[in-house]
């Protein structure tokens, strides 16, 4: 019997969303090509602004446009593959730094299926486990979407997983949905001489011992902070997905732009798509302002933070946008009437 796993499919396709990390490497291929990031918008449908505007993510459907536009374009027949091999590290967001904090690749597959949608709403993994063999599967939300999009998601995986492995690894079978395209020279200089067409479902098959690999250089250490940072995030992002309120939306941006220290209204307007005249007429309408909702979040993060011994102040300080932990101190005092150690050591001290 085989054991399986999947993630969660969060989000509705057309709710979706990709963060902007995730969308650098097509920008960076239609660059290199003369692209102009105008006509590309233009092409995808989108306003011929939208890709120089700051933006922390943009629509599934947006990006999926952008890869059929960026083909187009650069007249590039096997766009998606050279977009897959443009992936680095940070291309993943939050994620990716929780992949480098693992102690081996089955706990980097098993954080990809629940952190995956960090980095967008394009599609799940799922790991299928069968003695000998396993079973590494990505399910698509845009079933109908061009080849590219699938072929980009298996070119990323298999140029990022050697250097997360640092070697090559070996050649793995591939299977595709759909029909085989009349060139497949890059295919095979990407996957190796296997590459399947047609198929029932998007995968690739590779000898369960490979699960068993250690992660070079892995910082074991960091892996307890970024997991519990990478869950606040998630809860936010699933909160704001059932909510649908422009309160809970506030809050899943304000908690994906803290620590970049860009949790700031006409950001956080930006990303939502509205103007921050119409952003503060709809909060003012909820009965909260926009520094209400941050002193909030912040709050509720930092007191999540404190509980756990992993993070230390200047951590939880850098993780809400603060540039200077006597400023955290003097913030997190005025929410709770109490210091941060000193909010630290009661909590501990009950939980002993």
């Amino acid at each position: 019997m085989p054991n399986s796993h999947t993630g969660s499919v969060a989000g509705s396709r057309n709710a979706g969303r990709v963060a902007a990390a995730y969308l650098q490497p097509l920008l960076e291929l239609v660059n290199e090509r003369g692209v102009n990031l105008h006509t590309l918008a233009a092409k995808a449908g989108m306003a011929d602004d939208a890709l120089s505007m700051r933006q922390e993510s943009i629509a599934a459907t947006d990006y999926v446009h952008l890869l059929d536009a960026g083909a187009e374009l650069s007249h590039d027949p096997q766009f998606g593959l050279h977009v897959g091999e443009r992936v680095k590290l940070g291309t993943y967001n939050v994620y990716g730094m929780i992949l480098m904090s693992c102690r081996d690749f089955e706990q980097a597959f098993q954080q990809t299926m629940r952190y995956e949608v960090l980095a967008h709403d394009l599609g799940r993994s799922a790991l299928v486990v069968n003695n000998e063999i396993t079973e590494y599967q990505w399910h698509s939300q845009f079933p109908q979407a061009n080849r590219h999009l699938v072929e980009s998601v298996f070119a990323g995986i298999r140029v990022f997983g050697n250097w997360f492995a640092g070697t090559t690894l070996p050649d793995a079978p591939v299977y595709f949905r759909h029909a085989a395209p009349d060139d497949l020279r890059e295919h095979h200089r990407l996957f190796g001489k296997e590459v399947h067409f047609d198929a029932k479902l998007n995968c690739a098959r590779f000898p369960t011992a490979l699960l068993s690999w250690p992660v070079p250089n892995a910082d074991v250490s960091m892996y307890p902070v970024l997991q519990l940072h990478a869950e606040q995030l998630l809860k936010q992002k699933q909160r704001a997905q059932q909510d649908g309120g422009i309160v809970a939306q506030v809050r899943a941006a304000i908690c994906n732009t803290l620590a970049q220290d860009q949790a700031r209204l006409p950001l956080i307007a930006q990303e939502l798509l509205l103007s921050q005249r119409t952003l503060q007429r709809k909060l003012s309408e909820a009965g909260f302002s926009f520094q209400q909702i941050l002193d909030q979040t912040r709050k509720d993060m930092a007191t999540d933070y404190l509980q756990q011994t992993g993070f230390s102040l200047a951590d939880i300080a850098f993780l809400l946008g603060y540039q200077e932990q006597s400023a955290f101190n003097h913030a997190f005092k005025e929410w709770t009437g109490v210091s941060p150690g000193a909010y630290r050591e009661k909590h501990l001290s009950q939980n002993k």
